[in-house]
């Protein structure tokens, strides 16, 4: 399965139509559109770049990158078949319904003018 998504993910890049979906059907950036542009410019150190690509990039990629790590631990440890307890499944889920919700109010905003307007995407047809 892996082949075929990485198969399908480098013939897009050499044809180059753009990697997100909602960009190649709609035309529209998606609510994380400009994330991983603006995780490079943090590594970078041009943080003004970055916030320009996405304001929510301080937030969202350090959660992301801890939520992995999280989960290549318990993998590496055998845990991921474990359940969870309860709380610990309430706290995940909130956690991530928060940076939900951001990720949408922040998308909303820039259709209407705030932060920039939405990045600028390259659709697949004209």
């Amino acid at each position: 399965m892996a082949t075929v998504v990485g198969g399908a993910l480098a013939a897009m890049l050499l044809a180059g139509l753009p990697g997100c979906p909602t960009a190649t059907i709609a035309g529209i950036p998606c609510p994380g559109c400009g994330l991983t542009r603006a995780s490079w410019a943090v590594l970078r150190g041009d943080l003004a770049e970055a916030h320009r690509l996405h304001p929510l990039v301080l937030i969202v990629t350090p959660l992301y990158l801890g939520f992995l790590a999280y989960a290549a631990l318990d993998y590496v440890r055998g845990e991921a078949t474990r359940p969870r307890s309860p709380r610990a499944a309430r706290a995940l889920s909130a956690a991530a319904m928060t940076v939900l919700v951001l990720l949408l109010v922040v998308w909303l905003a820039r259709f209407a003018g705030f932060f920039g307007g939405p990045v600028p995407v390259q659709r697949a047809w004209s």
